[in-house]
């Protein structure tokens, strides 16, 4: 059954109409808009003479189609005269949505001199002394390139580098208001594996992170494994590992309000690429039950042939019963299903098929595997990806904290154990006496997350021996209090040591 789209700010358009100034030709457009199926969220008079009001009317609609049949609605209306419509969405982007700022004011000849010429000629030659330096003394302590050759954008596939620069430029703008952090999109004109491992190494000098974003699968697991072993700063795909803390910190908490242990439960995984390859893995060091690993072949099983090295692994450690069938049947009788694929997959029927208590997870955006809706019905709880429906299972909640936590600790590389300490700090920023059905995963607006990420993954990093694993007699504390979010991100430990360098130097 296709899902029917709902009014979102995403395609939120502002027209611009003239109307004959009577009491109810203002009524007369609220009215067309509201019978039309979108949200009127504003109007506002701009202009006026004895005969005529012009006003901006601005309303949520569904797409860009629903869009035009609002326009045409208020079109036929007796004497109004539309002039303008403006999309919201392409009016935020215009001219891009970051900018460089300077961090010191460069008015006068002494700030100059010490800022450039002559006085950055000692800074340069201190690094090029100990290149360590350059993560105190530059940009590097706080930046990550956000890198991409947009051959996987969102889901709308191979769109080219130019063209996912404006979901970089949102990762950057994100990274920033979340984390701190000084994020800049790196766009590459290739997609030849080699040569984005090449032009990584090559700029990585100037960045404390990198963050892969929008390349496709199997080759994205190559490259950042190929990156991993060159550089000496932290490289994360978050296509990969930030979806993986997500779902792992909202199934912690789902299974948290059905009563059941990860051990126990059966999970079906829609989607093997870069997300849903990533879940499994973490589920699976989490001691999950069993995973039946679900994409375009089938359900991945011993005995197939001709799969690439990620699938071939999937096959090996997934799916304990060697189940070969569709998707429908594979949800039969499970009790997690996460899904990171395409809409329109399953029905409400195949979800009321599954295990008592179930739980899922259809996040393929914007339209999931599975109508929400049709879900509720059947299913304990239900998350997806979207913003307009309960628990929005989003990756901003987890990598502005990952990274502030590792350029904190000054990481040379992202671990496993950082996910685990990330996923869990997420999930117990809820809190266990708060978390219901419809809330198991904190606002992306709630302060608390980004710190609490950031001192879980700045922990893992120093003393990665502390984070808990499934075998760990004592697991974390679920009603432990997070942390108090402070108002700007946590100073690094050393800056009183350069503090001290600088007033020591003559």
């Amino acid at each position: 059954m296709a899902i029917t789209r709902l009014p979102s700010a995403g395609f939120s358009i502002t027209i611009r109409i003239a109307v004959p100034a009577d009491a109810s030709s203002i009524g007369r457009l609220t009215t067309a808009v509201g019978e039309a199926g979108a949200i009127v969220t504003a109007l506002d008079v701009v202009d006026s003479d004895p005969t005529n009001v012009i006003v901006d009317l601005t309303c949520d609609t569904a797409d860009a189609s629903h869009a035009d049949q609002v326009v045409d609605a208020l079109t036929a209306l007796d004497g109004v005269d539309v002039r303008k419509v403006s999309d919201r969405t392409f009016l935020l982007h215009l001219g891009g949505k970051i900018e460089v700022n300077s961090k010191v004011s460069l008015r006068t000849r002494d700030e100059l001199s010490r800022a450039y010429t002559p006085g950055v000629a000692r800074v340069c030659q201190a690094i090029a002394e100990n290149p360590a330096d350059a993560r105190r003394l530059t940009i590097k302590r706080n930046t990550v390139a956000v890198v991409s050759d947009g051959s996987a954008v969102l889901g709308l596939g191979n769109l080219g580098p130019a063209a996912s620069l404006p979901v970089m430029e949102g990762k950057a703008a994100l990274f920033k208001r979340f984390g701190g952090v000084d994020a800049w999109p790196v766009v590459l004109d290739t997609q030849d594996t080699d040569e984005i491992v090449a032009i990584v190494k090559a700029i990585a000098p100037a960045y404390g992170g990198i963050n892969l974003e929008d390349i496709a699968a199997p080759r994205c697991f190559e490259i950042e494994a190929r990156l991993r072993e060159l550089l000496d700063i932290p490289v994360f795909h978050d296509d990969q590992h930030g979806t993986a803390i997500c779902v792992l910190a909202a199934l912690t908490n789902a299974l948290r309000v059905v009563g059941k242990q990860l051990a126990d439960v059966r999970v079906v995984v829609s989607g093997a690429g870069a997300a849903g390859t990533a879940i499994m893995k973490l589920l699976l060091r989490q001691g999950v039950g069993d995973i039946i690993a679900y994409d375009r072949q089938g359900a991945l099983h011993r005995g197939m042939t001709g799969l690439n090295p990620a699938w071939q692994w999937l096959a090996d450690n997934t799916n304990k019963a060697g189940y070969a069938g569709d998707l429908a049947g594979a949800v039969r009788g499970a009790d997690v299903f996460i899904g990171v694929s395409a809409p329109n997959l399953l029905t409400g029927d195949d979800v009321a098929a599954m295990a008592k208590d179930s739980i899922v997870f259809a996040l393929a955006n914007p339209d999931p595997e599975v109508d929400p809706r049709e879900a509720r019905k059947h299913a304990a709880i239900v998350a997806t990806g979207r913003s307009d429906q309960p628990n929005q299972i989003n990756n901003v909640l987890a990598f502005p904290g990952v990274f502030r936590g590792m350029l904190d600790a000054h990481a040379e590389e992202f671990t496993e154990e950082m996910a685990l300490a990330a996923a869990r700090a997420i999930a117990d920023v809820v809190g266990e006496e708060k978390i219901n059905p419809t809330v198991i995963v904190p606002s992306v607006f709630d302060s608390r997350v980004a710190p609490a990420v950031a001192a879980a993954v700045r922990a893992a990093a120093q003393n990665p021996a502390n984070i808990l694993t499934p075998a760990d007699p004592s697991p974390a504390d679920p009603n432990a209090t997070p942390a108090p979010a402070p108002t700007t991100p946590p100073a690094p430990a050393d800056l009183p040591e350069i503090a001290a360098e600088a007033s020591a130097t003559p």
